[in-house]
This record gives structure tokens, C-alpha cells and sequence, in this order.
């Protein structure tokens, strides 16, 4: 049997589970499902569940260096939907981001990027539904069928603005599967911190100050706290004498040591997404509303900060643009992919003492860049140590409101 005649089948067959499950429609806008609802009785009939594991092997191999780009890419996800030693398989042969470059399933949104080169996604804006969505790809296709990967809505409050993340554009519940984790300013919309819905890692260091919550039901797991998890800030000078010139920005990422840009270094990289985020930090009351935390603290040190350790976060800093004299403007060189001048372009680098032994090639390296390509259309491009995810929320501190940066 040929490679397009399996993956065929495997495309049939996909449907077909898919069309039995709610689950199955809606994960159709997102990344992949990290537990696909099969139908035991079908999984168990079905002869693709009976192949020698060297077979098998041969078939998922072939499958995932045939298929690497969206939404082709879909087949690979549909080998770890036939039954679990499919899956299993799949999940062995399957690379993280950082290793072969590509998005494949949800856990690679919160994986870093490629050390080598960078994953190139672009941002669609909806200003009358306040929504931001993240598609994977160069620039939006003319058929609209660009992979959705990631999903935000801006929600302002009285003193500050959420940006709420989400794996699907019509989930931004906190008490959903869905829910990734939130970007929140403060009033100046001058400093927003990074808040994920689970560790970065394993382990995490809570912060000093004592959390002020107040619950409407137990929390359902010990030992995971019923709250966000904050791993990173990012934050606007102030431009007091209103100087013209562009945003001076600078992020801290407290997820990911300074070590991990040094020769030899690593990032951490999340291995699974929980199962059920809303049985595991989000339970519901008997009166169906979500678990609160108490915001009457304005402190970040309210929230659980995840740490690495005694080691010194990584630190990012915007790449200073240059004047160009015959356009009168501030430039930055985005290789073709900015095309409209704006005052939320940037590019973001390590910012790195001469103690920390980083190569003066990494330090010019561009971490994350974003720009603008048309109306309410915009580039995102990043690569190692972040994740798509940490790069969707610093690309969303540029649309809200900063009077006192400008």
C-alpha cells in the first residue's frame, strides 16, 4: 500500500471518529488534540490497531517527514487518534519545536521554538469582537485556511486590561480546557505580566507575600494551586518629555534562566498539558460559577511566581532601530516581513551583562519580532528559548492603549 493511500484512509478514518464526538468539531480550529475521544469498539475492530510495531514504526515515520507544513501536517495528528499504540508511536517519533521546527500538537505551543531559525505565524485582529487570533504561516492565504494555533480576547477592567488566552476563538472561559493562561496591565498599561494556567515545569517557587484568595469550592488538587502562574513581565519606559522616537520595551522572563542562550545551555520545555485544566484548577461550585481569586491586592506577588531557581532569569531588550534619514524615520531591518511603519514594531534580543559569557552571535540574535503588514494584519515571528505561547503574550502588550509611552 502506497504512503498516499494510507494517509488517505487515515484522513477517513479521522473523520469519521471525529463526527462522533463533540470535542471532535470544535478541536478542528486548533492545534491538535492532546487526548483525542475515541470510540473504544471502533479502535479495537479497526485492523490499523493489529500492525507489527516495526510496521508501524516505518508508517509514522514516513507519515511525519512527508507531511510538514499546516494542514497537511493534520495527518500526523490523525496517526495518534487511530488507537493508543498509535499513539504512543507517534508521541515518540514526534519532536518538540526546538528540535525539528514545527507545530505539531497543543503541549509544542508552550515548548521554545528552534534555535536556528524562526517559526513565522502572523495576528489577525478583530477590533469589533476585541479578538486576536494567531494563525501559523508567512501571510494570511487567500482560501482563509491558515492553521489557528492560538486565540486571545481583550477584556478592560477598571484598572487594568486582560488579554485572555485560549486554544479555540470561541472558549475564552477560565473554567474551560481551553484556557492557556492571560496577559494583565496596569492602569498606565506600562507593565504586563505573563500569567500561564500550569508550571512551566515541574516545580515552582511561590512568592513571599502571602496569596489573598477566596474560593467557591475545594480545590480539587493539592498540589497544584487554583491560580495562574505568573513566568514573565514585560514592560514600557515612560517617555515623560514626550520625545518622539519608538517604544523602549524589556522583558523578564522568569520561566527561563539567562543560562539557557549560554553555550550547552537548555530552556524548560513542558512535557504534557494537564488532561482536564477545569478539574485540575478550575472547579466549579454547586452554584456553577468559577473559582475567584481575590483582587484586592494589586500586587503580582499575589500570584505564585515560577522561578528558576537561584539562576538568573533571561532578560529580552528591543533592538534599537537606526535613523534613516532620506525617509525621515526609525528603521529596523525585518527581512521582508514588515511592511508598514508603526509604533508597535519591534524586535526583541537578550539583554546580557559580560559576566553571563553569552557569544556576541546570540546576542544579536532576534528572539521575537512583530510587526505590521496591512490593516489589523501583523507578523509574528520567534524562535528559542520562548514558546509560542510567551511570544503570543508579548506581542499582545503592543495593542493595548500606552499614553504615557508616546
Amino acid at each position: 500500500m502506497s504512503l498516499k493511500s494510507i494517509m488517505r484512509e487515515l484522513k477517513e478514518m479521522k473523520d469519521g471518529i471525529g463526527n462522533m464526538s463533540k470535542r471532535g468539531d470544535r478541536t478542528r480550529s486548533h492545534v491538535a488534540p492532546d487526548e483525542a475521544p475515541l470510540e473504544p469498539e471502533l479502535a479495537e475492530q479497526s485492523s490499523w490497531a493489529n500492525l507489527p510495531p516495526e510496521l508501524l514504526l516505518d508508517i509514522i515515520q514516513r507519515v511525519e517527514e512527508s507531511e510538514t507544513a499546516w494542514p497537511a501536517r493534520a495527518v500526523v495528528v490523525f496517526c495518534a487518534t487511530v488507537c493508543r499504540s498509535w499513539r504512543g508511536i507517534t508521541k515518540e517519533i514526534v519532536k518538540t519545536p526546538e528540535q525539528c521546527g514545527r507545530l505539531t500538537f497543543p503541549v509544542s505551543l508552550k515548548q521554545p521554538g528552534p534555535r536556528e531559525s524562526l517559526i513565522q505565524c502572523y495576528i489577525r485582529r478583530d477590533r469589533t469582537t476585541s479578538t486576536y487570533l494567531l494563525f501559523c504561516g508567512l501571510v494570511p492565504s487567500e482560501g482563509e485556511s491558515d492553521k489557528l494555533l492560538l486565540a486571545a480576547r481583550k477584556v478592560r477592567r477598571a484598572t487594568c486590561t486582560d488579554f485572555v488566552i485560549s486554544l479555540v476563538a470561541d472558549d475564552f472561559s477560565r473554567a474551560s480546557n481551553m484556557y492557556l493562561g492571560k496577559l494583565r496591565s496596569n492602569f498606565l498599561g506600562t507593565k504586563f505580566t505573563i500569567y500561564d494556567s500550569q508550571p512551566p515545569c515541574d516545580s515552582i517557587i511561590p512568592s513571599t507575600a502571602r496569596a489573598s484568595r477566596r474560593f467557591h469550592s475545594k480545590q480539587v488538587s493539592p498540589r497544584l494551586p487554583a491560580c495562574n502562574y505568573s513566568i514573565g513581565t514585560v514592560g514600557y519606559e515612560l517617555n515623560v518629555l514626550r520625545t518622539r522616537g519608538p517604544r523602549r520595551m524589556h522583558c523578564i522572563m522568569h520561566s527561563i534562566p539567562v543560562s539557557a542562550i549560554q553555550e550547552g545551555g537548555t530552556a524548560p520545555t513542558l512535557s504534557a498539558l494537564p488532561k482536564s485544566f477545569d478539574e485540575q484548577l478550575y472547579p466549579l461550585s454547586s452554584k456553577g460559577k468559577e473559582l475567584i481569586i481575590d483582587p484586592i491586592s494589586p500586587s503580582l506577588l499575589a500570584t505564585p511566581v515560577f522561578s528558576s531557581g537561584s539562576a538568573e532569569p533571561l532578560a529580552l531588550k528591543n533592538k534599537a532601530p537606526r535613523w534613516h534619514e532620506q525617509l525621515q524615520c526609525w528603521c529596523l531591518n525585518f527581512k521582508g516581513r514588515v511592511t508598514v511603519a508603526s509604533v508597535k514594531n519591534f524586535q526583541l534580543v537578550a539583554a546580557v551583562e559580560p559576566s553571563h559569557n553569552v557569544s556576541p552571535e546570540e546576542q544579536e540574535k532576534v528572539i521575537l519580532q512583530f510587526g505590521k503588514i496591512g490593516k489589523d494584519i501583523f507578523t509574528m515571528d520567534y524562535r528559542y528559548p520562548i514558546s509560542a505561547f510567551q511570544a503570543f503574550a508579548i506581542s499582545l502588550s503592543c495593542f493595548d492603549t500606552k499614553p504615557a509611552c508616546e
